[in-house]
């Protein structure tokens, strides 16, 4: 979702779209951050993610064009 996203995505969008609880998501967001994978901004209750500007170009890279379910 957030590679996907032309620009940020509300943490609250994650829950029901991966089926996981808040803390699990979280949890996970926690450890693409430590990664620096993605950067997020605290707005209010909410965090807003978006990549890693500083490594967008690597991540495509390394990924292919487009992922068929």
């Amino acid at each position: 979702m957030i590679a996907s996203a032309d620009d940020e995505v509300c943490a609250c969008s994650f829950v029901d779209a991966v089926g996981r609880s808040q803390p699990t998501v979280s949890h996970h967001l926690k450890i693409l951050r430590d990664s620096e994978l993605i950067v997020g901004t605290k707005r209010g209750t909410w965090v807003w993610y978006r990549a890693n500007p500083d490594l967008a170009g690597e991540i495509a890279q390394l990924l292919p064009a487009r992922i068929s379910a």
